[in-house]
């Protein structure tokens, strides 16, 4: 019995430790009217808004800030999917 106490104060002081939680980013697209032009991006986003419809929310209210008009959320990724999106999201990629 101690030891499974043990083990288990052992276990919760390892996840005390560790970070909060994995990194969350989403890519989007995007468009400005007059004249039309489209963006393709990538965003950090936080803990709170990784899922799609709250990194929609997220995405819009901060592109929103120089005109842009989201179209869609395109998925939602942890560090591993980031470099693999940086070449397409040019200099869009975490701009905002």
């Amino acid at each position: 019995m101690k030891r499974r106490i043990l083990l288990t104060a052992f276990a919760l002081m390892m996840a005390a430790a560790a970070p909060a939680g994995a990194s969350c980013y989403a890519d989007y697209k995007a468009k400005r009217d007059a004249p039309l032009q489209l963006q393709y991006g990538v965003i950090e986003l936080p803990s709170q808004a990784c899922s799609a419809d709250a990194a929609a929310a997220e995405v819009s209210r901060r592109i929103a800030a120089d005109g842009w008009q989201l179209l869609a959320v395109v998925s939602v990724f942890d560090d591993s999917g980031l470099e693999s999106r940086r070449d397409a999201a040019g200099q869009y990629f975490l701009r905002y």
